[in-house]
């Protein structure tokens, strides 16, 4: 693999230090001749967002060393599988973390100005397809996340065909609002950007406002992106909601530097979008997915419709299977790691799971998961993706999962937007969405949440996709319905 080539005016800003291309590539060559140096086959990182996350990502690509990113929010024993699944011979981490490979041969090293720890394992090497640059590790809807195997050249297609659907914006200042080990960020927040010669703001998440993989303070992020003046940012639908709901409420708007807020990782909802828009955030709905290195369609200043994920960006063909099934080609992943089949060539297109259709401007507009589609007693298919943004795109309402798979009318299990909010708000959130529902997918029963859809309460998936199966057994008795497998 060969390094990603980077801009001329590429640089990282961490507020205290602005590292410009040569300064940046200087720190890249000396982090890449030690790795090489100590004979590193599989690097994983598990670091907060930062310049020196950025340097490993950079370093480990122009060394030809398989990078393992890991998000800091995985549970030691999601870490521990993470490490094993891929031979990882070396962790780079900060000293704190350090502690929890306590007799492993440590090295202290300083990069980016940051003090980290370099820990050797003795990771034994495992099968992965030819070329693999990147393992990222997804949280999926089980405890062990799975690895998927990603090649330096389909990484850079996707990189590339963001720089060139974007070039109008001109983007020179993006923030950085996800952890790096999140796919999402690492392509369309990190590559893309400094392939364009952009200037990438990369604070610790914690002053962003983000704790964890579900904590987000709305104010301390608003603050922030005034100060920073950013042209870009890449937000998750929660994310995007905190944020609308502060500026509501507080009679702010968002800086007018912005030109475009991304938004991906689930539906969004035009509701949500047309309230952004009226408080001067440009957000826009993408879609993506792992298998095929991130972004595959977006929508775009000037070439948008709500409802919709967008067109495909210029990496990416879509079609649509018989069955309504959303296939992708033209940046896809090489296998996951550990698959009986992991070292097999990939098929030229990958089924996604989801359902959708593309309308005649080629606009591609997902309908939910294939295997989520509700069957009602009275034979009706109802994707609950669909009824749980509508439910969503109500104020009162911040996350929502609906159930009914057999049973004569559809239930949901609603989180509010404030623990203050009564019953009586949400139930008219409930009636308002319904209003636009056809009367098969209205909800007739709901309750409040016993916990919040978050991945410390095990409701949630590192990205916040509600575990659904987790949500039913912990409300079935109120729901009065039998929790099935494989939802």
């Amino acid at each position: 693999m060969t390094a990603l080539p980077l801009g001329n005016d590429a640089a990282l800003d961490d507020g205290a230090r602005t590292w410009h291309r040569d300064a940046l590539q200087a720190e890249v060559d000396a982090l890449r001749d030690r790795l090489v140096a100590q004979r590193t086959q599989v690097l994983a990182t598990l670091m907060d967002n930062g310049a020196a996350w950025v340097v490993a990502d950079l370093a480990a690509a122009a060394a030809d060393i398989v990078h393992v990113p890991l998000p800091v929010f995985f549970t030691p024993e999601q870490i521990g599988h993470a490490l094993q699944a891929a031979g990882v011979d070396t962790v780079l981490t900060p000293p704190a973390l350090a502690a929890r490979w306590a007799g492993a041969p440590t090295e202290a090293l300083t990069v980016a100005a940051q003090p980290l720890a370099m820990l050797r394992l003795p990771g034994a090497p495992v099968p992965m397809p030819a070329g693999t640059a990147k393992i990222t590790f997804t949280s999926g809807t089980t405890g062990a996340p799975k690895g998927v195997c990603l090649s330096g050249e389909a990484m850079r297609r996707v990189a590339q065909g963001l720089v060139e659907a974007m070039a109008p914006l001109d983007i020179r200042r993006h923030l950085c609002a996800l952890p790096f080990a999140v796919l999402l960020e690492n392509i369309a927040g990190l590559m893309a950007p400094l392939m364009r010669g952009a200037t990438c703001v990369v604070l610790p998440l914690e002053q962003l406002g983000l704790r964890g993989s579900s904590s987000f303070d709305a104010a301390r992020f608003q603050d922030v992106v005034v100060r920073q003046q950013p042209h870009s940012i890449i937000l998750l639908p929660q994310m995007l909601r905190a944020w609308v709901g502060h500026l509501m409420q507080s009679g702010q708007r968002a800086p007018e530097s912005l030109r475009m807020v991304a938004v991906g990782g689930a539906a969004v909802g035009a509701k949500l979008l047309q309230a952004a828009q009226a408080v001067g955030i440009p957000a826009h709905e993408g879609y993506g997915l792992s298998e095929g290195a991130s972004v595959q369609t977006l929508n775009l200043p000037g070439a948008a419709r709500a409802g919709s994920a967008g067109r495909a960006l210029p990496h990416a063909r879509l079609r649509i299977a018989a069955d309504g099934e959303v296939e992708v080609a033209g940046s896809l992943f090489s296998g996951y790691l550990g698959h009986p089949q992991a070292l097999q060539a990939p098929q030229a297109w990958w089924p996604t799971g989801d359902l959708g259709t593309i309308d005649a401007d080629g606009f591609l507009h997902i309908q939910g998961r294939k295997k989520h589609v509700l069957i009602t007693a009275f034979g009706r298919n109802v994707s609950p993706e669909w009824v749980e943004t509508a439910l969503r795109g109500e104020n009162a309402i911040a996350q929502a999962v609906v159930f009914g798979d057999g049973e004569p009318a559809l239930s949901a299990v609603v989180w509010p937007t404030r623990p203050d909010l009564p019953d009586t708000a949400l139930q008219a959130a409930v009636d308002a969405a319904n209003h636009t529902l056809p009367d098969y997918a209205r909800i007739e029963r709901w309750l409040r949440g016993r916990a919040d859809f978050s991945a410390a309460s095990g409701l949630a998936t590192a990205n916040g996709r509600p575990q659904r199966a987790a949500i039913l057994q912990m409300h079935a008795d109120a729901l009065e319905t039998t929790p099935r497998p494989n939802l």
